[in-house]
């Protein structure tokens, strides 16, 4: 009999304590797999520059273009321009991938070709937050790193033209703003400004994922217009939320009325949730935490359902569409960014669980009927899973994550690529490819996996990524009030006689410290949750779970009522002493689980 419970205990403390040595990655394996992306990107990027460069984007099955900046956004593809020729769209989404990648060379002859070709004077109606988040947000952040002297473009030959370029496309949007409410229209001509008739229809993501883009360019040219115009769309939208602090999907602009109530963290709606807090990190202010907040704890409450999020209706908070939607898998990365490790953990696991089942990430996913939407089968080689499994890999140096990332690579090598670039999928159960390769392929996809397996780049620098992947630096002369965890001469640090550690951001509700000094001194925090799989399904484990394992396995080595009794006498007392934690990081709750079970083991002994 004791032989017997030696043996199970040792099973259990397996499941508690995985071994994170049982990864295959290395440092040559992570180098690999850093060679394997760079030929990605350079084989997108070289047939975008061969077959469809200075046009928006490449069509690699039949190695053409498409100008398709209007046409996004646009799903009726209407008022299409007629002698619109393309911006480069795709290169200057690039211009980023390329520092990150250590191509210096391209990117300034990137530079200058922008510089002098590129011009928004045409007769174009495009979508606002689609051109903000692509073009300006391309243009400023390039523009940054352009004038970084770190990144040797020191050939005298900028002089903030990428800056020029931006303003002038920045002045052309102001006009979308000039409405009752402050709302934007979601629709602007280049040229002409609002079109007569425009539709005054937009989404919450249209009108309030601008701050971060804008706001950096009022900051770079001094002329506060254009975070003036965002933060006013901003807060007018903040206003609008129900008792519930939930906003619905669309709106009329001009009205202020809600059109859509149900929403949620995908589709039209996702990047506000991001642009709230992130625009925390960036410039500081705290009015941008307390909406962030009240929205966040408001979507936990609402919206989700273990590890899934459905929809729900902003007025009463009941559930009304249950389905899981690509863009959501962008979630946890956010929530890495709030600390929130253990709920990020949980649901990126179901997203890797269907990329599994998949290939690839179906667009839309039916939760209640664990099935595929019937005509949204397909997968345009969006970047959400690739960019959590990066944040989430940053947080924990859990190696587990690089297997996730690997999994990623494998499959768009295997169903994607083709000889004129990489392809999106038209129905994941057949893996038919169409002939699109959109330009976030190159400014996220490719990014955030290279930043997985390489984040040299990040080394002693702090970033916040846009929406669309464009870095751009947490600096205090952007800041109405700094965070101390942002400037390192007031970085804390936690010392014992061999160890120094620099105390960790999450607790402190701000971005996470990412730096690769893994294994020079630097003390690594857990995974919070990732421990092996014990169900089909994938699930992480949560706290009900562990009881139910310690239930299942312990409860056969006792022989009375009388030690049952005991035993689960002591589970209650842990369960009562747990929620005092909730305020503390995923990691101190993970230490004391531990603690209880080694208690625990004394006792039995």
């Amino acid at each position: 009999m004791l032989v017997y419970r030696f043996r199970t205990w040792v099973l259990l403390l397996l499941v508690i304590f995985p071994d994170p040595t049982l990864s295959h990655f290395d440092s040559a394996k992570k180098k690999q797999m850093r060679e394997k992306v760079r030929k990605m990107f350079y084989h997108a990027y070289e047939n975008y520059m061969t077959h469809a460069f200075p046009h928006d984007e490449l069509k690699p099955l039949s190695r053409s273009f498409t100008d398709s900046l209007s046409e996004l956004g646009n799903l009726k593809l209407e008022h299409l321009p007629q002698n619109y020729n393309g911006t480069a769209l795709t290169l200057i989404e690039s211009l980023s991938s390329l520092v990150i990648l250590g191509n210096c060379t391209e990117f300034e002859r990137a530079v200058l070709w922008l510089s002098e070709n590129l011009t928004f004077d045409v007769d174009a109606r495009v979508n606002l937050f689609e051109c903000n988040i692509r073009v300006l947000g391309g243009l400023v952040s390039a523009h940054i790193l352009a004038t970084d002297s770190t990144n040797r473009l020191v050939q005298g030959s900028y002089k903030n033209q990428l800056l020029v370029l931006a303003e002038d496309l920045g002045r052309r949007f102001l006009p979308a703003f000039d409405t009752p409410t402050g709302l934007p229209y979601a629709w602007i001509n280049l040229k002409y400004g609002v079109m007569k008739n425009e539709t005054t229809e937009t989404s919450t993501s249209g009108c309030g994922s601008l701050i971060l883009e804008m706001g950096a360019l009022s900051r770079l040219t001094g002329d506060p217009r254009y975070e003036s115009a965002a933060l006013r769309a901003l807060r007018k939208l903040w206003s609008m939320r129900s008792s519930l602090n939930l906003l619905g999907t669309t709106l009329d602009m001009e009205t202020g009325e809600w059109i859509e109530h149900s929403s949620g963290i995908g589709a039209g709606v996702d990047s506000f949730y991001e642009y709230l807090f992130k625009a925390h990190i960036l410039f500081g202010k705290e009015d941008f935490w307390r909406m962030f907040h009240s929205a966040y704890l408001a979507v936990q409450k609402y919206f989700r359902h273990g590890p899934w999020y459905h929809e729900a209706d902003m007025r009463t908070g009941k559930a009304t569409y249950w389905q899981l939607t690509s863009l959501q898998a962008f979630w946890p990365g956010l929530q890495v960014l709030v600390g929130d490790i253990a709920a990020a953990n949980t649901s990126h696991r179901e997203f890797v669980y269907v990329w599994k089942k998949f290939g690839v990430l179906p667009e839309r996913y039916l939760l209640d009927h664990q099935m595929l939407h019937p005509t949204e089968k397909y997968y345009p080689l969006r970047p959400e899973l690739a960019e959590s499994t990066f944040y989430l890999y940053q947080a924990t140096k859990d190696p587990w994550y690089m297997e996730v990332g690997e999994t990623i690579v494998n499959s768009l090598n295997s169903y994607t690529k083709v000889e004129g670039g990489f392809a999106s999928i038209r129905d994941v159960t057949t893996m038919q490819t169409e002939d699109h390769m959109h330009s976030f392929f190159l400014a996220e996809t490719c990014k955030y996996l290279y930043l997985l397996f390489d984040d040299s780049f990040l080394v002693d620098r702090n970033y916040i990524f846009t929406t669309e992947g464009h870095p751009l630096p947490v600096l205090s002369a952007w800041q109405d009030r700094l965070p101390e965890i942002y400037i390192p001469s007031n970085w804390t640090y936690v010392k014992d006689e061999k160890k120094t550690k620099r105390s960790s951001a999450m607790s402190l509700q701000v971005c996470p410290a990412l730096s690769l000094n893994a294994g020079h001194g630097e003390q690594l925090a857990e995974s919070a949750c990732h421990v092996p799989d014990a169900r089909s399904d994938h699930k992480c484990f949560g706290d009900e779970d562990y009881f139910l394992l310690a239930d299942c396995t312990v409860l056969s080595l006792f022989q009375n009522q009388k030690e049952i009794h005991w035993l689960l006498k002591y589970f209650a007392t842990y369960k009562r002493m747990r929620p005092s934690l909730k305020h503390s990081t995923p990691i101190l709750q993970t230490q004391v689980d531990s603690l209880y079970w080694l208690q625990f083991l004394t006792l039995v002994w």
